[in-house]
């Protein structure tokens, strides 16, 4: 599903009314003032998989999420603006983050923000449920509004892929945007556990803030866990000895975050699952090769656990992300991002 809208061939007084009404429509509710001079403003935007894609091209304006428009949205949204054309400054948590072209940062729905363009610009916008990403929302907003370089490091690998992606929007929609879309959130969840990690080393001297040095160790292993999902004898104990703390310190962990560890790896491991299920490249493949791929072991137990999950047996479920949408947690067959997530019971 692809969306275009322009302001060109609308009189100027009715230019930015109508921005506005678009971008609340394309994103989340907003507020948005106009910046000196005629306005003129451009957005195409896709949907690959969960993932929405937007390209948008306008002169200068700012856009506030407030208060008020939180209220009344109903989804809960992560977002990673790249700077392709002109300046930015994005706020939000009591940071600013000046991005020039290349450079991007992450924000969140959930609470106010501010994007200011003084200038002419494009911009590409990532739009995605925050459950998606698979990282705690209080360590995500550690980092909102913290510019990533595009020039260095994971952001420069990072900025390559999406400055691409921005040129074939359409080409990629129609050619493997799913497994795509899930590629490009693999990523930013290991950007996102990247630099946290530089975040908290810098933040603090060693052995004086035990909170960063936690979370650190939670972002190692929720990176190991998904490196091994594949492995049946993926345990509670294997999980601890590979990171040589006790099985009591890591149930203690990931109580923490208000989950198990055993919950923990099989919500991956039904995401994964998931994913495979609705992959038209992977269709040829029995629903039990998929399931042993991903450490399950038994069929009738994964048959159960992704009912339980997704509302839907895997076959079922397979039938209709085929077609016009996926199952959501009723079984119902919904269109909408982030509908049918998270799984129930984890």
């Amino acid at each position: 599903m692809s969306l275009t809208l322009r302001t060109a061939g609308l009189s100027a007084a009715e230019r930015f009314d109508y921005w506005r009404s678009v971008i609340c429509d394309a994103f989340v509710p907003l507020r948005a003032d106009p910046g000196a001079g005629p306005f003129q403003g451009e957005l195409h935007g896709v949907r690959l998989g969960e993932l929405q894609v937007t390209e948008i091209a306008a002169t200068a304006h700012a856009v506030h999420r407030t208060p008020r428009a939180i209220a009344a949205s109903t989804e809960d949204y992560f977002k990673l603006g790249l700077q392709l054309r002109g300046d930015c400054v994005l706020t939000q948590d009591g940071r600013e983050a000046p991005l020039a072209p290349g450079d991007f940062a992450v924000y969140d729905t959930t609470r106010p923000y501010t994007l200011a363009f003084d200038d002419s610009y494009r911009q590409l916008v990532l739009m995605l449920p925050r459950p998606l990403l698979r990282i705690p929302p209080r360590d995500v907003a550690r980092l909102t509004a913290v510019r990533v370089s595009g020039r260095q490091g994971m952001g420069a690998l990072v900025s390559a892929l999406l400055l691409r992606l921005a040129g074939h929007l359409e080409e990629y929609e129609r050619t493997g945007g799913v497994r795509l879309a899930d590629n490009i959130v693999d990523l930013l969840a290991t950007l996102v556990a990247d630099q946290l990690g530089d975040h908290q080393s810098g933040g603090a001297r060693p052995g004086t803030d035990p909170a960063s040095g936690r979370r650190a160790l939670l972002a190692r292993i929720t990176t190991f866990i998904e490196q091994h999902l594949g492995e049946p004898d993926l345990s509670p104990d294997a999980i601890a000895a590979a990171h040589f703390v006790s099985t009591r310190y890591l149930h203690k962990l990931f109580r923490a975050q208000g989950t198990t560890v055993s919950s923990w790896v099989r919500a991956r491991r039904l995401e994964h699952c998931r994913r495979d299920l609705r992959d038209p490249l992977q269709a040829h493949r029995p629903v039990g090769a998929i399931a042993s791929r991903w450490g399950f072991a038994d069929a009738a137990h994964f048959s159960r656990a992704f009912r339980a999950a997704y509302g839907a047996s895997p076959r079922e479920f397979r039938l209709t992300a085929g077609g016009a949408g996926e199952i959501g947690e009723t079984g119902a067959v919904v269109g909408e991002v982030g509908a049918g997530w998270p799984p129930r019971g984890v």
